[in-house]
C-alpha cells in the first residue's frame, strides 16, 4: 500500500499541469476539464468498490489485489500514451474501474480473528497509505518538472507492477471466515451511512487542494515558472501533516472520548480551511494548511479501524467508497466553484461541508450500538 500510494500520488501531483500544458481551450473550460479529469476516476471506483468488496468477501481478496495491481500498471501507461485531454479523460476513467486496491486491503485485515490485531492491522495500512502521500507528490513533481509527466506516468506504472508482484509473492493468503463468524459480520445501513458520510467530508479537506494550485499559487506571489515545485512542496506539507495526524489518532482517543474527539477535529479543520480566504503569502498558506490537516487527518482511522471489527466486505467497500469518492467530489467542486468565483468562496464553502459532518459524529455512536473493545 505504500508504494501503491507514492505511485498515484507521484503522478497526481503533476497531472493539473499536464493538463493546463495540452489544452486547446480558455482558462475556464480548462479548469473544468482539469477537475473531471482527476476526479473521474474516484467517482468510478466509488461504484465500483462495493462490488468489488462483495467479490472478495466470497473469494481471495490477495487475488484480486494483485490482478488489479497490474491492471491499473497498464492503465498508468495508457496516460502516458494519452495526447488529448479526451484521451486523458479516458485512460483515468477505464483506471477508476479497475477499482481499490486499498478496499482489499481492509477486508484482509479485518480477517483477523483479534479486534485489536485489526485495528493495529487497519492503523497500518493507513499509516503506510499517508507516508506514501508524502513521498510521492514532492518526487513526482521534481520528477515532472524534469523528465516530463510521460515518464512519471510510466515509473509510476512499474511501481505498480512491482506491488502486484510483491502481494503475490510475498504475503500469505488471508484465512477464509468462518461461517458462524460472517454470519455475525455485520454492519447496519444506518451505522454504514454516518461512518461514509464523516469519510466523504473529511477526505473532502484533504483532496481538494492539488487541483486549483494551477489557479491559486500566483495569487499567492508565486511566479508561474515555479508553481510546480511550489505544489509539490505544498502537497508534502499536507501529507506530512496527514501522516503525524494519523499516528497520533490512537492516543488522541485515549486521551478523549471518541464522540468529543472527532467533533473537535471537524470543527478545528473547518475554522482553518476557512482561514486559508484571506492569506496573500505561500508561507503562511503553508503553515495553516499543515494544521488543518493534521485535524482532519485522524478522522478516518478512528471511524474506519472500529466497524472494520464487524463489517463485511461490501460495508467496507462501501466506506472506502466514500473516502476515494472524496477524491472526486474535492476537485471537481473546488474547481467547479473557482471558475466562476472567488478562492475565498471556495474555502467558506468547504468550512460549512465539514462543519455538516458533525450531526454525524453524533449519529453514529448511538446506531452503532456497540462500544470500542
Amino acid at each position: 500500500m505504500f508504494f501503491g500510494t507514492v505511485a498515484w500520488s507521484f503522478v497526481y501531483v503533476s497531472l493539473p499541469f499536464h493538463i493546463q500544458a495540452i489544452s486547446p481551450w480558455d482558462d475556464a473550460a480548462t479548469l473544468r476539464w482539469t477537475g473531471w479529469i482527476l476526479g473521474i476516476s474516484s467517482l468510478v471506483t466509488v461504484a465500483t468498490a462495493p462490488l468489488w468488496g462483495r467479490w472478495a468477501e466470497r473469494g481471495d481478496p490477495k487475488a484480486m489485489y494483485v490482478g488489479v495491481e497490474v491492471a491499473q500498471g497498464v492503465a498508468f501507461f495508457g496516460m502516458a500514451l494519452a495526447r488529448t485531454l479526451p484521451e486523458l479523460f479516458l485512460a483515468r476513467l477505464v483506471l477508476g474501474v479497475m477499482g481499490a486496491a486499498s478496499t482489499f486491503a481492509f477486508i484482509m485485515a479485518g480477517r483477523s480473528p483479534d479486534a485489536g490485531t485489526v485495528r493495529q492491522h487497519v492503523a497500518r495500512i493507513q499509516s503506510a497509505m499517508t507516508v506514501g502521500q508524502v513521498i510521492g507528490p514532492l518526487a513526482g513533481a521534481l520528477a515532472a518538472a524534469r523528465l516530463g509527466f510521460r515518464t512519471s506516468c510510466v515509473l509510476g506504472g512499474l511501481v505498480l507492477l512491482a506491488c502486484a508482484a510483491l502481494v503475490r509473492w510475498g504475503v500469505s493468503a488471508p484465512p477464509a471466515i468462518p461461517r458462524a463468524r460472517g454470519q455475525a459480520r455485520s454492519a447496519r445501513p444506518r451505522e454504514v451511512a454516518a461512518v461514509a458520510l464523516i469519510v466523504l467530508g473529511g477526505n473532502i479537506h484533504v483532496f481538494f487542494l492539488a487541483a486549483v494550485l494551477p489557479s491559486v499559487l500566483p495569487g499567492l506571489g508565486v511566479e508561474r515558472g515555479r508553481t510546480l515545485e511550489a505544489a509539490g512542496v505544498l502537497i508534502f506539507v499536507s501529507g506530512v501533516a496527514a501522516a503525524l495526524g494519523a499516528v497520533a489518532a490512537p492516543r488522541l482517543a485515549d486521551a478523549a472520548g471518541e464522540r468529543t474527539l472527532l467533533v473537535t477535529l471537524l470543527v478545528a479543520s473547518s475554522l482553518l480551511v476557512a482561514a486559508l480566504a484571506p492569506l496573500g503569502s505561500v508561507w503562511p498558506y503553508g503553515a495553516v494548511r499543515f494544521l488543518q490537516v493534521l485535524c482532519i487527518a485522524p478522522v478516518f482511522p478512528l471511524v474506519v479501524a472500529r466497524i472494520a471489527q464487524h463489517a463485511g466486505g461490501q460495508a467496507i467497500g462501501v466506506i472506502n467508497s466514500a473516502r476515494i469518492g472524496a477524491g472526486f467530489l474535492g476537485p471537481v467542486a473546488a474547481t467547479a466553484l473557482l471558475a466562476w468565483t472567488s478562492p475565498a468562496v471556495l474555502y467558506v464553502a468547504l468550512a460549512v461541508i465539514g462543519l455538516a459532518c458533525v450531526p454525524a459524529v453524533r449519529l453514529r455512536p448511538a446506531v452503532a450500538g456497540r462500544a470500542a473493545p
